[in-house]
């Protein structure tokens, strides 16, 4: 096996298959027939498997005879790194979004092409980045007691209007009720049974913002305890109806709005954790991988953890490097049996 112990040759090969851009630079594609090396997502015809052998990096591959590809370039792998790792940087502190073409100028890509690196790379582009990390700033200064206006202003906006509108398309809460516990927000609840034990379900206007297995009312008001808790209701019935639908037939296509916040990091291992097929399963090193943080493993983890809606943002597909299930913050068995559901396409 080239490809390493984390990746199988046939995962290798399915991740070809795909063209999954979340494998680019854990392996490239030898194709012995043409002498010619890709990435994982190359968009040319694929080859024969046959054919096919797989790499840990460029270098291991040119000293087996092979050239990179022209159109998926896959020598420019280290140099995407690096022009994202710089944009990072200039993104650090800065408060209005620099326009694209001027991020992509400093790192010497075209604004098309970067903008691409950089959302695989990360997950978001360097504009929602950006406001990610505004957002993040604010929540910062929000949760140590900072008065809502210093916050917004802390954080880099030019007005409240900003932070409001951005904070309601992204957080779905006020800046003021995400500081105090809920304050003014309404939000509808229900424990309802379900065959992996009792469920509480919680939603704001926007969407799911608490999905849970063992817990009660009382748990649900320590998180949010100045919001308003409304037992039920008529519109939150059909709302329920598809999350317990989407629990006892895991993996099935549903749409179901989610009214979830965190870090920008938070945020980008949940997106990823969504992208995961039903069936298939990733350790914490390939979510960290995926999201261009390769260093980050327990980061990643603690990240997973810290989502609060169980099954919709699937973190039980997460499992230990070494092929065991691991932890799950509802138990073990409800882990097993949720993957058990995917994999048997229940």
């Amino acid at each position: 096996m080239e490809v390493g112990e984390s990746v199988s040759d046939e995962r290798a090969w399915q991740a070809v298959l795909a063209r999954d851009r979340a494998f680019d630079g854990r392996f490239v594609t030898g194709v012995l027939s043409t002498g010619i090396y890709c990435r994982p997502s190359c968009s040319a015809r694929h080859p024969r498997r046959e054919n096919v052998r797989f790499f840990h990096d460029p270098e291991q591959a040119e000293v087996a005879g092979l050239r990179a590809c022209l159109r998926c370039r896959p020598g420019d792998l280290a140099r995407d790194e690096e022009a994202v790792k710089r944009a990072l940087g200039a993104l650090a502190d800065v408060e209005q979004v620099p326009s694209l073409a001027r991020l992509a100028d400093e790192v010497g890509y075209s604004p098309a092409h970067f903008q691409r690196v950089f959302k695989r790379a990360v997950g978001i582009s360097p504009a929602e980045y950006l406001r990610a990390r505004r957002a993040e700033r604010a929540g910062e200064a929000l949760s140590q007691g900072t008065s809502v206006t210093e916050a917004i202003y802390e954080a880099g906006y030019g007005a409240p209007s900003r932070f409001y509108e951005a904070s309601r398309a992204r957080m779905g809460m006020t800046p003021s009720a995400w500081r105090d516990g809920g304050s003014g927000v309404t939000i509808r609840w229900a424990v309802v049974p379900t065959s992996l034990g009792e469920m509480l379900v919680a939603a704001t206007d926007k969407g799911v913002c608490r999905l849970s297995f063992g817990e009660r009312y009382q748990d649900l008001a320590t998180r949010f305890p100045k919001a308003e808790l409304v037992e039920g209701g008529k519109d939150f019935a059909a709302l329920l109806a598809d999350v317990v639908g989407a629990v006892e037939k895991p993996g099935t296509s549903r749409i179901i709005p989610l009214d979830v916040q965190g870090t920008a990091f938070q945020e980008a291992v949940w997106r990823e954790l969504q992208r995961i097929p039903s069936g298939e399963t990733r350790n914490y090193a390939q979510i960290a991988a995926a999201i261009g943080k390769p260093g980050a493993v327990r980061a990643a983890g603690s990240a997973n953890g810290a989502n609060n809606v169980a099954v919709l943002i699937p973190c039980h597909r997460v499992i230990r490097s070494d092929g065991t299930v691991g932890g799950y913050a509802y138990g073990e068995a409800i882990k097993r049996e949720l993957l058990r559901r995917e994999r048997a396409g229940e």
